[in-house]
């Protein structure tokens, strides 16, 4: 570790060093104990980012190992969102999507000690996440999200040679410091329901909280949410438990240190850019708990762990081969990004967003724009993140993880009003469509160019081969009537992978 990062964790450890080494040289209970927590939430990507600069698990397994080099009593979270979306994720081994199977080895290596679900992970499906789940050493809880099954709702469950293990509503924590200071620390979690699936049921999470603090109160001496909602959530949820003593949790991507009348709520930067280290300091006697929170940068100042490094080598190994079958250099950077451009899910499937005018635009380019427009669902757009500073080629794969063509499409206007307006109908899903050349006039009515949409007119657009599916808009296939051409691009064309296309469009911006 280079001597900022150095400095700074030991820093971080300077005044629970002291008192555990004067309780420890006269062997008292001095009824005093610190401990640490480190945080991590919505973690898609395993390898550093921005050309190195920024992110790295292997670099979070360093911390991890040197603060507990210091302080035994250091644990590993992750608040959600972390087996999927992932570029790595979409590709096939053996036959078989990967489906976070990187992500689940890289955790195990870091020894990260309490997970629990964010809304992505039900994006990989049950049959993937329970693999996951036998896969994982980590505990898991969640006190508001069950499985549906033949026989009904239940808690998922770990499957073990030595039989079925369901997972927890809460977990408790024993923790005791050279003195023989002994405290137990009770964990719940609950996560938002944003994600439905017909595998997965949801109970109210301020309900199932209440429950879950209502067990661990009269047994642990603190209460720490481990929680996947939407800040004001999390902010509601402290308020309504004043058991509560702290929330770290997930879902904004953005970090965050937020007070409620009650609690703090924390929340790291996505992708590891940062990561939370928290310091907690209870009096057994006065029963009083403090909390110091460092916010950590994770970039190229910090070593990585070898091990865990060698890990993600073998999975980037995998995926760069993958790349390589489209692009020559994955690494090249293609885009200064001054503006961060918006991949988040939340603006991909309600807004147009910058991000979704360069991709349609793109689309449009790889047909030297001699279409009258371009669209794709806002569901393709898998990154759920910011791109900013430098973009090279394997962000642009992470976006659009599953690739596809543009096709051009001849289509009656008629058709593509009613396109566009199931579009816009479905704001809030993947079907919400981003788009080029085509926009609404002061009364709301559609226009291509600048122009009305002439119902009787055939109009040639670039379309996302996803689309013409019938899966996000049920009928937008090839038998429709309004629909009177398809052209699908050949292989050396650039419209024949949407990446690509993309690519050369920001080369030349």
């Amino acid at each position: 570790m280079r001597s900022i990062i150095g400095f700074f964790i030991t820093g971080l450890l300077l005044s629970s060093c002291s008192a555990t080494k004067t309780a420890g040289s006269s062997k008292k209970d001095d009824g005093q104990i610190t401990f640490k927590v480190i945080q991590l939430n919505d973690v898609y990507e395993i390898a550093p980012l921005g050309g190195g600069l920024y992110g790295g698990l292997s670099r979070v397994a360093h911390v991890r190992d040197s603060l507990l080099a210091i302080q035994p009593n250091t644990y590993t979270v992750m608040a959600g969102d972390f087996l999927n979306p992932s570029l790595i994720g979409t590709l096939k081994l053996d036959g078989e999507r990967i489906y976070g199977a990187q992500m689940i080895e890289v955790l195990n290596a870091i020894g990260v000690d309490l997970l629990t679900f964010g809304n992505h992970e039900f994006d990989i499906g049950q049959e993937a996440l329970q693999k996951r789940l036998n896969e994982s050493n980590s505990t898991w809880i969640s006190a508001n999200v069950r499985q549906n099954t033949e026989n009904g709702t239940s808690p998922f469950a770990k499957v073990r040679d030595i039989g079925i293990l369901p997972l927890k509503d809460t977990y408790t924590l024993p923790i005791k410091d050279s003195d023989g200071t002994m405290i137990n620390v009770g964990f719940f979690s609950v996560t938002i329901d944003s994600n439905p699936q017909d595998f997965v049921s949801y109970l109210d999470p301020f309900t199932a909280s209440e429950k879950a603090v209502s067990v661990l109160d009269p047994t642990t001496e603190v209460i720490i949410g481990l929680t996947h909602l939407k800040v004001s959530d999390d902010v509601k949820l402290a308020n309504r438990h004043k058991a509560i003593d702290f929330i770290m949790g997930g879902h904004e991507h953005n970090s965050m240190l937020v007070p409620t009348d009650n609690a703090i709520v924390a929340k790291a930067d996505a992708n590891a850019k940062t990561i939370y280290i928290h310091t907690f300091t209870y009096n057994k006697s006065t029963q009083n708990l403090s909390v110091d929170s460092h916010l950590l940068p994770i970039d190229n100042t910090i070593t990585s762990q070898p091990m865990t490094k060698a890990i993600v080598d073998k999975w980037s190994a995998i995926l760069r081969t993958k790349i390589m079958e489209v692009i020559d250099d994955p690494d090249a950077v293609i885009y200064q990004a001054d503006t961060p451009l918006d991949g988040t899910d939340s603006a991909s499937r309600g807004i147009q967003t910058n991000l979704g005018g360069i991709i349609t635009a793109a689309m449009a380019k790889a047909y030297s724009n001699e279409v009258a427009g371009a669209i794709v669902n806002g569901g393709s757009i898998r990154i759920d993140d910011l791109l900013s500073g430098p973009v090279n080629s394997v962000d642009i794969f992470r976006v659009l993880p599953f690739g596809g063509s543009a096709l051009k499409v001849s289509m009656t206007g008629s058709l593509l009003k009613e396109v566009l307006d199931y579009g816009w109908s479905s704001a809030g899903t993947g079907a919400y469509l981003q788009h080029y050349n085509l926009t609404k006039d002061a009364q709301g009515a559609w226009q291509v160019g600048g122009q009305p949409i002439d119902p009787e007119k055939v109009y040639e657009l670039a379309v996302s081969d996803f689309l013409l599916k019938g899966f996000d808009i049920p009928f937008l296939t090839p038998d429709n009537p309004g629909v009177l051409g398809i052209y699908e691009p050949k292989a050396n064309e650039m419209a024949y992978d949407i990446r690509k296309a993309v690519i050369d469009y920001l080369k030349n911006k």
